[in-house]
């Protein structure tokens, strides 16, 4: 089983330029895949120089992180992706080895690797509770996954309707209902920097927008009202912030709006159930519990 790596950028050559440096130095020597989503800052010259051994797919038009990532993938030949943000990078040279290692189970779709975010909480996310036996969840970070390419692609790859956030879970789910699972990985840690470029305007529209079409797009019909009311409440209480809550209210408007064109294609009660009951206990034994997982 081989690997790629796929790093979607824009205009954070400096912090993209940490992100390659950690990928080179995979003990595997991994495919390294990086695409210039419409970088103005010298990104594609920086790296055609100094990383002449990445394949760098450079665009003037930037179409957003979900579309590149789908591109990505179809460039790719490894059996299995990893993706991570430019603003991160592999913290040892093994984490790469040491995650595909954990596909050791047919049903395993894809793997949550262990992170941390120094800026923030700096604790340690997405680890299973111990190595021997396979932890499964709900969903992984863009930053911080890997993905069996064959299933990524039978599945079409994130919604690329989502333009910004949920794809991962969106994701998540509909492979979910075909029998795959996301487990916890124990693998050395992917280190998360979070650029300050990073727009949390944005990040509180497309949350509360992606929230909306993601049940549009996914939860049975019987199910749908009760979540979509319930969803939308919980937006609009994230914050007491005027600006915000404003931001958050335009988010659920144009969710809202977007569900006239987005297709519906549910999943199974049972899958829409174990997906929540997931989420609930952040880790699940693998086959220890009928009712927590879809079958």
């Amino acid at each position: 089983m081989n690997a790629s790596i796929i790093i979607t950028t824009k205009n954070r050559k400096e912090d993209l330029r940490v992100a390659i440096r950690s990928a080179i130095s995979q003990s595997l020597l991994p495919e390294i895949i990086v695409i210039d989503d419409g970088s103005t800052d010298g990104t594609s010259e920086m790296v055609a120089k100094d990383f002449p051994s990445v394949q760098l797919h450079s665009y003037q038009e930037s179409k957003g992180l979900i579309v590149r990532r789908n591109e990505g993938a179809s460039l790719s030949t490894g059996d299995v992706i990893f993706s991570i943000d430019d603003d991160a990078e592999f913290s040892t040279a093994h984490v790469v080895e040491q995650t595909l290692k954990g596909f050791s189970d047919f049903k395993i779709g894809a793997i949550a690797i262990p992170y941390i975010e120094p800026r923030k909480a700096n604790v340690l996310l997405q680890k299973a509770p111990d190595r021997d036996r396979i932890w499964v969840t709900d969903r992984f970070i863009g930053t911080a996954h890997a993905v069996r390419r064959d299933i990524f692609l039978k599945l079409g790859g994130y919604r690329a309707n989502l333009i910004h956030q949920g794809e991962e879970g969106d994701f998540c789910i509909r492979m979910l209902d075909r029998g795959f699972h996301v487990k916890l990985g124990s693998a050395d840690p992917i280190i998360h920097y979070e650029s300050p470029k990073r727009s949390y305007q944005r990040m509180d529209y497309y949350g509360c927008r992606n929230s909306i079409l993601f049940l549009w797009q996914n939860a049975p019909l019987k199910l749908l009202p009760l979540y979509m009311l319930g969803t939308s409440l919980n937006c609009l209480k994230w914050t007491l912030h005027p600006k915000r809550l404003l931001t958050r209210f335009k988010g659920l408007l144009a969710g809202y709006n977007n569900c006239f064109t987005a297709n519906r294609a549910p999943v199974s009660q049972n899958t829409f159930r174990a997906w929540r009951n997931l989420g609930k206990s952040k880790s699940v034994l693998f086959g220890a519990q009928r009712t927590s997982l879809a079958e």
